[in-house]
């Protein structure tokens, strides 16, 4: 049951779509008022569009969000990080994001499996809740499933989108909004 385990919102961004291929440039989660982010600079060229959507670009090297340089840490430093925050909760971790299970899902299980801690992670986390899927049962007549939508609609918000901090915060809030008591549906979703 998802009840049981602590619930972490998190979010990537990464050098494009092709979740085969991309590389992770941020990794952020939050739980309550505790944050997890974290760059790593990607070792490919960062895909146009994604610079577009996300503002990242490498220069000389160095990470830039919009102009703005990066602190970043090397990607298996990164991915031990995120998996000791985890486990910090002392609890199974559920793990919650939108779209998780066809992207940011699928890209961290390719990146910690490459990097050999995807045991270390399953023993932190228990499952993984996309509320994209969930948005769809809960609320079938909305014209747009989208995070950026969903938040517009129900928390009548603006906000960063496409920055993983920003997302991670604001999807916590969504969700908390929800107010879903029913487990059953919920887990539906859990991978």
């Amino acid at each position: 049951m998802s009840g049981d385990r602590v619930r972490v919102f998190f979010d990537l961004e990464t050098t494009g779509l092709d979740t085969a291929e991309c590389e992770i440039i941020q990794v952020a989660a939050v739980h309550e008022e505790r944050l997890f982010n974290v760059y790593i600079l990607p070792s490919k060229p960062i895909d146009e569009g994604a610079t577009k959507v996300t503002g990242f670009t490498v220069k000389d090297g160095k990470l830039f969000c919009r102009e703005d340089q990066k602190a970043t840490t090397p990607l298996l430093e990164a991915l031990e990080s995120f998996i000791t925050f985890l486990s910090s909760f002392g609890r199974p971790v559920l793990l919650v994001g939108h779209n998780a299970k066809r992207f940011d899902g699928v890209i961290l299980s390719r990146v910690l499996g490459a990097s050999s801690l995807l045991e270390k992670f399953k023993a932190v986390v228990s499952g993984t809740l996309d509320t994209l899927p969930l948005s769809r049962e809960l609320f079938p007549n909305l014209q747009n499933h989208k995070q950026e939508f969903l938040v517009r609609h129900f928390l009548a918000a603006e906000y960063g989108a496409h920055a993983a901090e920003e997302d991670a915060k604001i999807l916590q809030k969504l969700f908390k909004h929800w107010n879903i008591q029913d487990q059953t549906i919920l887990e539906k979703h859990v991978f």
